[in-house]
């Protein structure tokens, strides 16, 4: 019997060695993967950080007026009580969420005197470069979730390729801050397979979005219609998430606003009323319904349209709300007069996921596809980052040498005879002194109306001797475009202007808008 005995306990002790040490094994595998995922994390969020900035510092040319004219322009006025506001701040149609943001940050460098006119160029740039890069982390690990690393991969490499995200993610742009947190509202959104759904995480995040441009809502509205038909408790969604974060979003927004506004103030229902019932988009340009199925949306896609197109094919069942976004998105734009590419920018998020399986998929022509992918979107990121439309923002690094003449007898006064919003002001020159353009103002609602810019444009020979009678009242710097300069060269000869300096612009010049910008001083 002890014999007996002595066999079993020395049994059970073989077992229990067995069972320690399969146990040992198996953590030592999840400590392995865990600290695997934990290097890789890190890995991607070095490399977008690092891509981002590189990104930030190649772009060096404009876009659109509103890059500076809705942001940082408005924060300049609103830190250093100087600076100008477009008639949208007066009519109360554009919301100060958002120049808050970038005010907070020139108020701190105010504050330690550190708000040199590179710092206030550069750091909200920066500071939004870093948010695209947080971005950039969560789109990886989102598809890596949904699709697998391998398809993750190719995913992540179509969304770095994109020649239009490099062209405007690290611009001050409302549209720009709107696509970045549609991208971290999607990690969190319940797609099939998404493992980080988080209702309130996404939807704080779609009111931000909201807030900062409220367009927005026509991106996110089927995604959250689709949310709500999914869910199972729609009534506890509704009351939980919905309206709470939705209610705390419009509070807070319009408290911003009336802060600053200095009376009650409701943007979001002034935009609408202005934009869509009374139509004054109209006034700056309107195209053709088909503009967004023709031009627009093919060249934000760029040359991904190939493998969007064909990644629709493969997974339309999968991601068909992804889809259903894009083309609602597209067809409600299609029904507005007023039309620009960076106005679809949202929705190339959702692009990105086709695109991604669609590369993934091509087996043996993958590499020869990214190849070609890389070299024609690095070969249009670099053109429109570095070379076109660069002359405005270059003129304006030459209006910062002429701050040190603002304290002398003769400060210098500028006037811009460009099309209006054509340069940044203040917030690239960081200095008071006295700076002026052609107003362009839409019509309101006066007969007759005709803007300043046009009336200008109308004969500008007779605009500038009717604005300047005595030579006492010239201005000492004209900034224009080279395509004006033969219509006013005896107004420039006749009262002593010569040209002092000329910075390139674009290699396609069109109307108003030349290919070289000049400066003219009076001697």
């Amino acid at each position: 019997m002890e014999n007996i005995r002595s066999r079993l306990k020395f049994g059970n002790k073989v077992e229990d060695v067995k069972l320690r040490k399969r146990k040992s094994q198996l953590y030592s595998k999840e400590d392995e993967s865990a600290l695997n995922d934990g290097v890789l994390k890190a890995r991607v969020v070095v490399f977008c950080l690092a891509f981002r900035l590189i990104n930030c510092f190649l772009v060096q040319t404009s876009f659109v007026p509103d890059e500076y004219w809705q942001s940082v322009e408005v924060s300049h006025r609103m830190v250093f009580n100087y600076g100008y506001l477009t008639w949208e701040w007066k009519e109360g149609i554009r919301g100060f969420s958002y120049p808050l943001f970038f005010g907070f940050i020139y108020k701190i460098l105010h504050f330690i005197r550190y708000d040199s006119v590179h710092l206030l160029i550069w750091l909200p740039r920066i500071i939004q470069a870093l948010l695209a890069a947080s971005a950039d982390v969560k789109f990886f690990f989102l598809t890596r979730t949904l699709q697998g690393p391998d398809v993750a991969k190719w995913t992540f490499f179509c969304h770095l390729c994109s020649w239009f995200s490099w062209y405007c993610c690290t611009r001050t742009l409302t549209n720009s801050m709107e696509t970045t947190l549609t991208y971290l509202a999607l990690f969190y959104f319940p797609l099939p397979g998404s493992q980080t759904h988080s209702s309130k995480k996404y939807l704080t995040l779609v009111a931000l979005a909201v807030i900062v441009r409220p367009t927005a809502l026509i991106v996110w509205f089927p995604l959250l219609m689709y949310h709500f038909w999914q869910e199972e408790n729609k009534l506890r969604l509704i009351t939980h998430n919905y309206i709470p974060i939705g209610a705390v979003a419009v509070v807070i927004s319009t408290v911003i606003d009336c802060i600053f506004y200095e009376k009650l103030t409701l943007v979001q229902y002034n935009f609408l009323k202005f934009n869509v019932f009374h139509g004054v988009a109209d006034f700056y340009g309107s195209h053709p319904w088909h503009w967004y199925l023709t031009q627009g949306f093919p060249v934000v896609i760029g040359p991904h349209l190939p493998l969007f197109l064909h990644g629709c094919t493969l997974a339309l069942k999968r991601y068909k709300i992804l889809l259903a976004a894009v083309v609602w998105t597209i067809m409600v734009y299609s029904l507005l007069p007023h039309k620009e590419f960076r106005f679809i920018y949202p929705v190339l998020p959702f692009c990105m996921v086709f695109c991604g399986i669609s590369l993934a998929n091509l087996k043996a022509w993958r590499r020869a596809a990214a190849f070609m992918l890389l070299v024609s979107n690095l070969s249009a990121a670099l053109y429109t980052g570095l070379v076109h439309q660069r002359g405005t923002l270059d003129v304006m690094n030459h209006m910062q040498t002429l701050c040190e003449a603002s304290s002398s007898s003769s400060p210098p006064d500028v006037l811009f005879l460009m099309p209006c919003h054509s340069t940044p002001f203040y917030s690239h020159v960081h200095c008071p002194m006295k700076m002026r353009f052609l107003e362009c103002p839409p019509d309101l609602g006066e007969e007759g109306y005709v803007d300043e810019a046009d009336r200008f444009y109308d004969d500008p020979l007779h605009w500038l001797r009717t604005s300047f009678p005595y030579k006492s009242s010239l201005p000492t710097h004209l900034v224009l475009f080279d395509v004006l300069e033969k219509d006013i060269s005896v107004f420039l000869k006749g009262n002593n202007f010569e040209r002092t300096a000329e910075m390139f612009h674009t290699h396609v010049p069109e109307g108003r808008v030349g290919g070289s910008v000049f400066i003219y001083e009076r001697h």
